[in-house]
C-alpha cells in the first residue's frame, strides 16, 4: 500500500519549486556581486580574524567556491534546508493526530511502522529536486562569469549534504511523535535544529567546548571543506546515515506504544 506516500508526495512538490526559486534567486544576486566583491575579499580576509571565518565554516573568501559555499551554503543550505526538512517532518505525524486524520488512516488495513515509512520516504521530493536543481544553477552561474566551479566537488556537496538533511528530518520526526499538534511539534523541531547548529559553531571558538560539537549533525558536514579543497568526508557521511536509522527506528517505536 503506497497510497500515503504518494499523496504525501503530491504535497511536497509545491514547496520543493518554491525553494528552487528562492535559490536561483540567491545565486543571480551572488553572482552579480562576486567579481567586483572578489577585488577587496583578500583585504577583507586580512582584517578579519581567523577564528571569525572558522567559526562560521569560511575559507578563501577571495575564490569563488570559498565565497558560494560561505554565502550561499553555509547558511541558506546547512541551516535554513536543514530546519526546512525538520520543519516539515515534525509535522508529518503531529498534524495528522491534530486533525484527526490519523484515526482514519489507522481504520484502513495499514501498520503504524508503514505510515511512518511512507510519510518520511516522501521527503524524497524536496531532497532530490534541491539536490538536482542547486547545483545545476549554481553551475551555470559560475561559468555566465567565468568562473566555473568544479562540478565534481560541487556534486559532492550535494550527495554528501543528503545524509545531514536526513538526520535533520529524523529529529523533526521524533518531535512529531511525541506531540500532539503540529505547530508546537514544528516549533520545538525547528529550535532544536537551530540550537544544534548554533552549538557547533560557538564550539568552534573555544577549544575547551569544541567537543561538544561531536553531538551536532553539522559538524559532520563541511561544506567549504568540500567545495574549496575538495575533501570528502564519506566516513562521516556514514555515521549520520547511522543517526538517521536509528532516530527513525526511535521514532517509529514511541509512534507504536503510544496512544492516539
Amino acid at each position: 500500500m503506497t497510497a500515503i506516500l504518494e499523496n504525501e508526495s503530491r504535497r511536497r512538490l509545491r514547496g520543493s519549486v518554491v525553494l528552487i526559486g528562492v535559490f536561483a534567486a540567491l545565486a543571480i544576486l551572488y553572482f552579480s556581486i562576486f567579481p567586483e566583491f572578489s577585488e577587496g575579499a583578500v583585504e577583507l580576509e586580512a582584517a578579519i580574524s581567523d577564528s571569525v571565518f572558522e567559526a562560521f565554516g569560511t575559507e578563501s573568501y577571495h575564490t569563488i567556491e570559498g565565497f558560494i559555499a560561505a554565502e550561499m551554503y553555509s547558511f541558506f543550505w546547512v541551516l535554513l534546508i536543514a530546519v526546512y526538512f525538520a520543519y516539515v517532518s515534525a509535522g508529518i505525524i503531529a498534524g495528522d493526530i491534530e486533525s484527526r486524520k490519523m484515526d482514519l488512516t489507522l481504520s484502513t488495513p495499514v501498520s503504524r511502522e508503514s505510515v511512518v515509512a511512507q510519510k518520511m520516504a516522501a521527503l524524497w521530493v524536496p531532497l532530490v529536486a534541491l539536490n538536482i536543481a542547486v547545483p545545476i544553477i549554481v553551475y551555470v552561474g559560475s561559468v555566465s562569469i567565468d568562473e566555473p566551479i568544479n562540478p565534481v566537488a560541487l556534486a559532492m556537496v550535494h550527495l554528501l549534504s543528503v545524509p545531514y538533511l536526513l538526520v535533520c528530518a529524523a529529529i523533526g520526526l521524533v518531535v512529531s511523535v511525541l506531540f500532539d499538534r503540529a505547530r508546537t511539534a514544528q516549533g520545538i523541531a525547528l529550535v532544536a535544529v537551530f540550537m544544534l547548529w548554533l552549538v557547533d559553531t560557538i564550539s568552534t571558538l573555544d577549544p575547551e567546548y569544541e567537543w561538544l560539537g561531536q553531538f551536532t549533525p553539522s559538524r559532520y558536514y563541511d561544506e567549504t571543506e568540500i567545495l574549496v579543497n575538495e575533501v570528502y568526508a564519506f566516513f562521516d557521511a556514514a555515521i549520520l546515515l547511522v543517526a538517521f536509522v536509528l532516530l527513525v527506528l526511535v521514532a517509529t517505536g514511541i509512534f507504536v506504544e503510544r496512544d492516539i
